[in-house]
């Protein structure tokens, strides 16, 4: 399970541009924080760094103020400390009124990933730059490059680290008030409450994207924001998402996973030429039959379970070996259920390589080749050392925010992770989006999915959302895009390209948005 909650999000690597040229310092308030026992601030004030920058988006060169800063969650009685949390705000510069100015709140996962993925890897005017297809990086030292697919101009964007992530911190003795599911809503529900007042953008339209355990995070939050203090979203984005982890795991009978993952296993083993046929020469009709083919047949062998007919148990394996590239013998032999891990390993065995969990598309080379599981992931050592790496040097350099404390990229500091509200049974939150949908009738849903994320794949999250009553309060306000790529497809330029437009289409659709006028 706490394997399965490592939920990351991912993103694109660079070649330098100086920072003059997009940045000026404009205010520092608050000094330097020190280094402090884990866990622990004595912070009374809070800190904010702003610069001006800018990045040429669509043709267009748009001016923005970006300001790092810590806000303080205080008890309300005694006012005293409870955590700061970090964060990251890209604004239009001279806006003025903000009324009709989308602000969107972005959230990483894990638990306990920092915001880093999507803010330098997808929506920030600054990003990573991997190779095009994002499968490689560079050698160190690792740049940045300007973002030309950043949703700012679109959206003002708010990047938040939840406590114990990035620099967000609890206040001494007081982390585990924040490590759970019930305690992470609560407190990213007042930090947004009072970013908003302190901002004046309740007259904005609000948005919320959330990438892997960020979706089961933004959709609670849909749910309190509106039920705690009446603020009514726009659209919530959900990026590589889970709602109900039984799409994930299988233990105790449960078969479901096997289901969801099989399109993913057919979209990875189409990546590395491991399809005959016309599944191999067509991708979309590949994915279309792997599905079809899933619940139509693979699912009802499943549900026979060891009471299965043998010769039906093979026509099913020799299907399955069709849309996996798994032999017949292996998928007899591990009784139809090869699972994400054993295909991972088994599906370049001959090649003495291993696929990726986050994205298949990425291949590694373990310490032996007879295991039946890799011994790591590749996909996420690609990224892990170049995101830290700028992420470290962008704070400081260009947003001009200082602080000795690590920047907790994956923080282990949230573990054990409460989920007292889901006790014997699975984690689901889809009813909690389904409730704020219904009681916000003008709040809609976009599904973003990579075709090889075998961490979350798209057919998972969207079995979830069909799970909800079809109800006329429901009735085409979710939509679905799914690209090539992994968890973090938009390490991929041209899926970064087109999950662009298809998040400005939906926030022009959601609401009329402001023009942006302080383009050179």
């Amino acid at each position: 399970m706490k394997l399965l909650l490592t939920l990351l999000t991912l993103s694109s690597l660079l070649t330098w541009n100086a920072p003059a040229e997009h940045h000026e310092k404009k205010e520092k308030t608050g000094q330097n924080r020190a280094e402090k026992p884990e866990g622990t601030t004595d912070k009374q004030e809070e800190e904010k760094s702003t610069t001006i920058g800018s990045v040429r988006i669509n043709g267009k060169t748009i001016k923005y103020e970006a300001s790092a800063g810590t806000l303080l969650l205080k008890t309300e009685k005694e006012d005293k400390t409870k955590a700061e949390v970090f964060y990251t705000l890209y604004e239009l510069a001279d806006a003025g009124d903000t009324s009709g100015r989308p602000i969107t709140f972005c959230f990483n996962g894990g638990p306990g990933s920092s915001s880093v993925w999507l803010h330098l890897g997808a929506l920030g005017p600054r990003r990573l730059k991997l190779s095009d297809d994002g499968t490689s990086s560079p050698p160190p030292p690792y740049r940045l490059v300007d973002n030309e697919f950043s949703l700012l101009d679109v959206s003002d964007l708010v990047f938040v680290d939840p406590v114990s992530t990035g620099y967000s911190r609890a206040e001494d003795s007081k982390p585990d008030e924040f490590h759970g599911y019930d305690e992470d809503i609560r407190s990213m529900t007042e930090f947004i409450r009072l970013f908003v007042t302190r901002h004046a953008r309740w007259d904005s339209p609000k948005y919320l994207l959330g990438e892997s355990y960020g979706a089961i995070r933004v959709s609670g939050l849909a749910e309190s924001l509106q039920s705690k203090h009446g603020m009514y979203l726009n659209g919530v984005t959900l990026l590589s998402g889970v709602l109900d982890f039984r799409t994930l795991v299988s233990h105790n009978g449960s078969d479901l996973m096997h289901v969801l993952y099989l399109p993913a296993y057919t979209a990875s083993a189409h990546y590395h030429g491991r399809l005959k046929g016309p599944l191999a020469a067509d991708l979309q009709r590949a994915m279309e039959e792997s599905e079809r083919f899933a619940f139509d047949e693979y699912m009802p062998a499943l549900l026979l379970g060891s009471s299965i007919d043998e010769t039906k148990k093979i026509e099913i394996a020799g299907k399955m070996a069709r849309f996996t590239g798994l032999s017949v013998d292996y998928l007899l032999a591990t009784h139809l259920k090869p699972g994400p891990s054993r295909f991972r390993k088994e599906l370049l065995r001959d090649a003495g390589m291993t696929a990726g969990r986050f994205d298949a598309r990425i291949v590694g080379i373990d310490s032996d080749n007879l295991g039946d599981r890799p011994d790591y992931d590749p996909s996420y050592t690609v990224i892990y050392g170049p995101f830290a790496s700028v992420l470290n040097s962008y704070v400081r350099e260009e947003l001009e925010f200082e602080s000795d404390i690590p920047y907790e990229i994956l923080s282990s500091r949230v573990h054990p992770w409460s989920y007292k509200p889901f006790i014997n049974r699975y984690v689901n939150v889809t009813e909690k989006l389904a409730n704020a949908m219904r009681t916000n009738v003008d709040l809609q849903v976009l599904v973003l999915g990579g075709y090889q994320d075998l961490a979350t794949p798209p057919a998972a999250i969207r079995y979830s959302m069909n799970q909800m009553p079809r109800l006329p309060e429901l009735d085409g306000r979710i939509e679905y895009r799914n690209y090539d790529g992994g968890h973090m497809m938009y390490t991929n330029i041209p899926s970064l390209d087109a999950m662009k437009g298809d998040l400005k289409a939906f926030y022009e659709r959601t609401k009329n948005v402001k023009s942006v006028d302080n383009e050179k």
